[in-house]
């Protein structure tokens, strides 16, 4: 006789709960008798092992810790905070410095962070003034050891990235607990598992870049697979008189001011995808588009005009 999950009728069950200034997602199917509450423990802790290892709003972080880590010196980190800067430095060499990680003063300066929620010119003109040492050649990591050290002066943020992970954490819970069909996400970083009930494949909303309005301009069908989005219109400033993005221009070292105004990109992690959309986001329509093809993935671009550029 079967005992395992798929043996009973399977029925809908939705956990939810605060992380990383917002809330976390799980809809999947189970028997209807299951006992959730050790599920949502489990899921809770998993996304808040990962808020307080990479948040730059706990100033006891371990990325904190090696913010505030003097130039030159090793700093032991857990493995997860290991795991994301290694992804996060392979995605900078391969998107060219588009996504960067450094990247931290510069979202401090203009409001982003947790300090003052307006720009700071005199912090804007410090963080501009840094020596512009490459991220990717800045920050060494031994993985052995699992420690990190910066060889030039240079303040972390995984806004980027560390969503995506969190999202990833939790398809790893749901996986170890033996359901196999699963939707898990976090804001816009989402992951699926197997097909619903009814053998259709998991429907996420394509979000309409609106900064005023919500609502949906198409759908993203998901099955094993991760889907992030960035864009610039939720998270936005008003600077003499130009809205400027969260995002910030590596090269340029200032926000985004133009371009695209969303990107969603898909990938076999919520941790790859959540980069990629903010590098596609840096790059732009042209330059994003051809470097997705050239990694392998998939992406749907909004332009600032609405008009929709997808190689899916």
């Amino acid at each position: 006789m079967k005992t395992s999950i798929e043996a009973a009728p399977l029925v809908r069950h939705a956990l939810n709960g605060p992380t990383m200034g917002t809330r976390y997602a799980a809809v999947l199917f189970a028997p209807e008798g299951m006992a959730t509450d050790p599920l949502a423990a489990a899921l809770f802790d998993a996304v808040d092992h990962v808020d307080r290892q990479m948040s730059t709003w706990k100033p006891d972080s371990d990325l904190s810790r090696l913010n505030a880590a003097p130039v030159g010196e090793w700093v032991a980190i857990p493995r997860e905070l290991l795991t994301v800067l290694a992804e996060a430095l392979k995605i900078g060499r391969a998107t060219n410095g588009a996504f960067d990680i450094g990247v931290g003063a510069l979202v401090s300066a203009w409001g982003f962070g947790p300090g003052p929620r307006q720009p700071d010119q005199s912090l804007i003109a410090a963080a501009s003034a840094l020596p512009r040492a490459a991220t990717t050649e800045a920050l060494q990591l031994d993985v052995t050891a699992s420690c990190a050290r910066k060889v030039a002066p240079l303040t972390l943020d995984l806004s980027g990235i560390a969503k995506g992970f969190g999202v990833d954490e939790m398809a790893r819970v749901m996986d170890a607990s033996g359901i196999r069909s699963w939707l898990v996400g976090i804001d816009g970083e989402m992951r699926a598992r197997g097909v619903k009930s009814d053998g259709t494949a998991w429907a996420v909303a394509h979000e309409r870049p609106d900064r005023h309005s919500r609502e949906a301009m198409g759908v993203i069908e998901l099955t094993d697979m991760a889907v992030a989005t960035s864009g610039n219109y939720r998270h936005w400033r008003e600077a003499d008189g130009t809205v400027v993005s969260h995002t910030m221009d590596p090269a340029a070292r200032a926000p985004l001011t133009d371009g695209i105004a969303s990107a969603s990109v898909l990938a076999p992690s919520c941790m790859a995808a959540d980069a990629w959309a903010t590098a596609v986001m840096v790059l732009g329509a042209q330059a994003g588009q051809a470097l997705i093809r050239k990694a392998g993935l998939d992406a749907i671009l909004v332009g600032e005009d609405g008009a929709v550029t997808s190689t899916l």
